[in-house]
């Protein structure tokens, strides 16, 4: 059996739910910051390592990858967003108009562009150029997973209480109990 899926589906509708458990993912973190009274900004700005990047930058990531590669796969420019947020409310502003941006764009917008070459210039001289779907398979899904893994990864790090659960929110409303 073959299975056709729509670039519109794989695109949208990852990005989105995702984009949303992220989202809660914040709440968590927010909460917890409030249980044990230091300010939410404290998250904000912790990393895993020194030479990685900030909770505020994973996020930042995560929705330019979403945005950014809906918009090269359907042949757009994707919607510029200053690099300001500070706070965790800014943080889920963020996501809201990415989350926003991605309901908009049509499953006709999506036409052709499994086939359309993606172009993106990187650093050291180097381009990355593959048709859409390899673009959206091999690079803006995998740069976007990460920076949404690294930002839970953050949270967690820092003691507040998520788990997979909270990482897949998405998912739940395929869990059910079993027919006996």
């Amino acid at each position: 059996m073959i299975l056709t899926i729509s670039l519109h589906a794989l695109a949208i509708e990852t990005f989105v739910p995702v984009l949303s458990d992220l989202s809660h993912l914040l709440d968590k973190g927010a909460e917890f910051a409030k249980k044990k009274g230091f300010e939410p900004e404290n998250l904000v700005n912790s990393r895993l390592a020194p030479d990685m990047y900030s909770l505020a930058r994973q996020v930042q990531l995560a929705c330019d990858n979403a945005k950014g590669a809906v918009a090269r796969v359907v042949g757009k420019e994707p919607p510029r967003h200053d690099d300001t947020e500070e706070t965790i409310d800014e943080l889920k502003a963020r996501i809201e108009k990415t989350i926003a941006y991605l309901k908009g764009v049509k499953p006709t917008d999506f036409e052709g562009a499994a086939e359309r070459k993606v172009r993106m210039d990187l650093p050291a001289d180097l381009i990355l150029e593959m048709s859409g779907f390899e673009f959206l398979k091999d690079w803006a899904l995998p740069h976007f997973y990460f920076h949404v893994v690294t930002a839970y990864d953050i949270l967690r790090h820092n003691g507040v209480d998520i788990g997979k659960r909270d990482y897949m929110g998405h998912v739940g409303a395929y869990i059910r109990p079993r027919k006996k």
